[in-house]
């Protein structure tokens, strides 16, 4: 039987006590050490190998984040009908498999196979992500959703800062065969872990309806998005931010090793200073949230980030590189709360879901664009011109955001389907 979310009124010993929470959080905190590791390990082995290659280490962003793009709304769709538990499980294993034939390769064919590794556990994740959010509903009580939700970004923003240092730490001193295993038996552990879970419910036979059917809720989602004013803008403001995000995301590394004249692995103290000022950020964001709308709350941080990314592109100097890279993380967590309240503030219960497989597929599909681009754009252009050319597209985002300060939040009303 299905661990059911008790009735009693829930407590914050309750939440801990879940076996829910107890297994999903240890599945998280050992798929973040696997993923950061693989992150920088593969990032400073490919820089290694080609000798700061521009093109190879874009390549690296692009494996990573394109199959968000391709399959966010596929791996949603298909979460709904397969058990979540027996698919997050599922998932990491088959991660875990395909990191180990990856260590195979590495010692007898192509190094470029470090790729792949990227590929898959990233596809396989679009899978999993949308299960664990199936459970998540299942398993936890309703006003214990966002303590929850926090916890989860809570990791991720501390890993923000602890993931970069251990992966440099395991690739330097270890180097990329043990990094790579790490991550490998990261997943195993993963996927021992979720086996704890409360068991998956029995589907309803005919709950699941005819592939053709997830087209046909597509075409309503996409008719949904568009006869609402806000979620049209807010398309429009995450196109233009896909963009400005898929430029400059894999150049990092030259702005160190270049504008500042550090070595590369000197990258990690940047990441580390973003996680910093993401947590003061997410608590400084919550007590202006009450006061401030959600659109004012995204509009104050893309102007934020104007400033920040122009400021980092410009500066030769350590500390004011450091300082914009503080100030663009503690505006995301208002930019980031700021979307998701815009969404669900205007958006239907019942399509919720399918408004998030299609604005999000907008950002990822804009920034895999450009971050496809980025090695060709680097070879072609200065860091100064492409860092400002991310701030002016950051500058169009907040005039396409302006006008929806006087929008009212207003979900529309679903209409008869066809």
């Amino acid at each position: 039987m299905s661990q059911a979310v008790s009735d009693s009124a829930p407590t914050m010993r309750s939440f801990f006590a879940n076996r829910f929470v107890q297994s999903i959080m240890l599945s998280g905190l050992f798929l973040q050490i696997g993923i950061w590791i693989r992150n920088f390990a593969i990032l400073l082995y490919v820089t290694d190998m080609t000798n700061n290659d521009p093109y190879s280490v874009s390549l690296i962003s692009v494996a990573e984040f394109a199959p968000i793009f391709i399959f966010s709304f596929i791996g949603g769709a298909f979460a709904d009908r397969w058990r979540p538990k027996l698919t997050m499980v599922w998932c990491d294993i088959l991660s875990a498999a395909s990191v180990f034939i990856i260590m195979i390769t590495l010692y007898y064919g192509s190094w470029k196979a470090i790729f792949f590794a990227t590929l898959v556990s990233s596809i396989l994740s679009q899978f999993s992500q949308p299960s664990g959010m199936k459970l998540f509903k299942v398993h936890v009580h309703e006003s214990q959703m966002q303590m929850g939700m926090s916890l989860f970004q809570s990791m991720m923003a501390i890993f923000m800062i602890l993931g970069p240092i251990m992966g440099t730490f395991v690739y330097y001193t270890f180097g990329i065969e043990v990094a790579i295993a790490i991550m490998g038996i990261c997943f195993v552990l993963s996927a021992l872990v979720l086996t704890f879970l409360p068991s998956d419910r029995k589907a309803e036979k005919g709950s699941a309806g005819p592939s053709t059917h997830i087209f046909a809720e597509m075409g309503e989602g996409f008719r949904y998005v568009l006869k609402n004013k806000m979620l049209v803008t807010l398309g429009g403001c995450f196109a233009v931010a896909g963009l400005a995000i898929g430029l400059i995301s894999p150049l990092g590394i030259f702005l160190v090793t270049e504008n500042l004249g550090l070595p590369k692995e000197n990258l990690q103290w940047f990441m580390a200073t973003n996680g910093v000022a993401m947590i003061i950020g997410g608590g400084v964001t919550m007590g202006f949230s009450k006061k401030m709308s959600s659109q004012a709350l995204l509009i104050l941080g893309m102007s934020v980030s104007v400033v920040a990314f122009a400021v980092i592109g410009m500066t030769h100097l350590l500390w004011v590189a450091l300082l914009m890279q503080f100030m663009s993380g503690l505006v995301m967590p208002a930019i980031q709360i700021g979307i998701n309240t815009m969404i669900l503030g205007n958006t239907e219960e019942s399509f919720v879901g399918r408004v998030n497989g299609i604005l999000n597929p907008l950002f990822m599909g804009a920034m895999v664009i450009t971050m496809s681009l980025a090695g060709s754009i680097k070879a072609a252009f200065s860091l100064e011109t492409i860092y400002i050319t991310c701030a002016a597209l950051f500058l169009v985002g907040v005039f396409i955001m302006v006008p929806s300060l006087k929008y009212k939040q207003t979900a529309v009303p679903q209409t008869s389907s066809e």
